[in-house]
């Protein structure tokens, strides 16, 4: 399994990659939020192990990020409190499992092993918005068909839009939601991607699917335009 591990700890952290590499796994490391949801838009990942207690983003918004956005990878949240509110709250975001520190590795393993079991009897939710597609964990984008090339982050972006279903969504929500550093980022970076979008998904099949919403920022057409 190819596996993103998201902890602050850099001695568990290169523990855990250590120890997954050995079984046969492939392990990447981010060791703040804002770099794990970074990591973790860009994938595609297996399984994320994501730590709680996190610098930048906790991991309880990394995780809600991500379901938000439409990406199902399934998340094990690890955390060194055992009350069942803080489990209650990490399931709640949109974890799949949890587990308290310290841990034994071998329960790790056993866990990451019927999470990847989980995925694969699941997969992962597409989602449309007319003839346009948009694969989330496998990162394509199709019209009709037809395969769109998109960047990492055109195509985080894109699952922004999508993901609201036909609701406006604001330029700062998209950059909350898809960028490292969104406090030290002009929002009108948003607008360069979305014209980049439209000109590879709407331009060339005469379509018109991300509408402007003025004084908020932008939805995308149900229909696809």
């Amino acid at each position: 399994m190819r596996i993103l591990i998201v902890e602050d700890e850099t001695g568990l952290a290169d523990t855990l990659r250590r120890g997954l590499a050995t079984e046969g796994h492939w392990a990447d490391v981010a060791h703040d939020g804002h770099r794990g949801l970074e990591a973790a838009l860009a994938g595609p990942y297996d399984v994320i192990i994501l730590d709680v207690m996190l610098p930048g983003l906790d991991g309880y918004e990394v995780c809600g990020r991500l379901r938000r956005l439409g990406v199902w990878t399934p998340v094990l949240m690890l955390t060194a409190r055992d009350g069942e509110y803080d489990e209650a709250e990490g399931l709640d975001a949109g974890a799949d499992d949890y587990l308290t520190k310290p841990f034994s590795f071998v329960v790790l393993l056993a866990r990451l092993r019927a999470l990847g079991r989980r995925r694969g009897a699941a997969g992962s939710p597409v989602l449309r918005a007319g003839d346009l597609e948009l694969d989330a964990a496998g990162r394509r984008c199709r019209r009709g068909g037809r395969e769109i090339e998109l960047t990492a982050r055109e195509l985080a972006v894109l699952r922004c839009l999508m993901a609201a279903e036909g609701q406006a969504v604001a330029k700062r929500d998209v950059l909350d939601e898809v960028w490292d550093s969104p406090g030290g980022t002009d929002p009108n970076i948003v607008e360069v991607y979305v014209s980049s979008l439209r000109r590879k998904i709407d331009a060339p099949f005469g379509r018109r699917s991300i509408l402007t919403v003025h004084g908020t920022g932008y939805r995308m057409a149900p229909d696809g335009g």
